[in-house]
């Protein structure tokens, strides 16, 4: 009975990355931001059912609510809001932006070697284990506010400060 619920896991498992996977690639190659916006919900989703077959139901609900939910509806809100597909078209052009995302793609794939190969892990948990982030939502709300107030304070200043930018955009666009 055992090989079955594995079996299972690994075929929701490989339906769920195949999917993920795809939505992906769907995501960078549309041209409507707004069919872009519907394939990173479904990514998020994908993600989100992964966390679940590794027992963590609280990083599913919160990749849901808060990815899902909030950022990708603040992503089509500011879409809307800028209309930004006719600015895309007129001030763009093709070649151009083809040149800066290879290049900014070759970059982050020398990152990534750089990460994979010039640092070996070490080995050492620390106080703020997988399994006590997994199980426990006091231990994620100390962390946050805890050791890591900094980081949580620039992320929403930077979000702050993005929607006021895009409201300044959008009323100078009116006038």
């Amino acid at each position: 009975m055992e090989t079955i619920g594995t079996i299972l896991q690994w075929l929701i498992f490989l339906g769920m990355a195949f999917t993920s996977i795809l939505a992906s690639v769907l995501l960078i190659t549309r041209k409507n931001p707004i069919h872009s916006a519907l394939f990173l919900i479904l990514n998020f989703l994908c993600v989100a059912v992964i966390y679940l077959l590794l027992y963590s139901q609280f990083i599913a609900i919160i990749q849901v609510l808060v990815y899902a939910g909030a950022i990708v509806m603040l992503i089509v809100f500011v879409i809307m809001l800028l209309d930004l597909e006719e600015e895309l078209r007129s001030r763009l052009k093709l070649f151009y932006s083809k040149v800066i995302g290879s290049v900014l793609a070759v970059l982050f794939l020398f990152g990534l070697i750089y990460g994979l190969v010039a640092t070996s892990p070490t080995g050492k948990t620390g106080s703020y284990t997988a399994e006590k982030m997994s199980a426990n939502v006091k231990a994620v709300g100390e962390a946050l506010f805890n050791q890591y107030l900094f980081p949580f304070e620039v992320v929403s200043i930077l979000l702050v400060v993005a929607i006021i930018g895009a409201v300044i955009l959008s009323k100078r666009k009116l006038s």
